[in-house]
């Protein structure tokens, strides 16, 4: 949780609150079809439903009040890896900065699965 500070009080930020933004700005790029989750059981990758994308998202708090975001994602088949990695980044740094006014250290992308259609 982060506290943001100023003349009129204070506001605290719940990690969901992060991990929900996260996760719906990456969605809604163009070739990700949805957050990513290893099974315990089985150690395969899950597509998770909408409810439950926060599971694909870890955010890391630093003392100096930044954060850090990790996402896991699964990719439909014939995109570029490397131009989604990057407009994902740019995306989930540009939106959770703009919602929250946290500053955004790292955004880093995993791409867990490749789903061919």
């Amino acid at each position: 949780m982060i506290r943001h500070e100023n003349e009129n009080g204070s506001v605290n930020i719940s990690t969901s609150v992060y991990t929900d933004i996260a996760g719906t700005a990456a969605t809604n790029c163009m070739g990700v079809k949805g957050m990513a989750a290893r099974s315990v059981k089985d150690g395969v990758y899950h597509l998770l439903r909408k409810e439950s994308m926060s599971k694909g998202v870890r955010v890391d708090f630093h003392e100096d009040g930044s954060i850090s975001i990790d996402l896991h994602i699964m990719v439909g088949d014939g995109v570029n890896l490397s131009a989604i990695g990057n407009a994902i980044i740019d995306e989930v740094r540009y939106m959770v900065e703009k919602c929250t006014g946290t500053q955004v250290r790292a955004v880093n992308v995993y791409i867990d699965s490749l789903l061919i259609d």
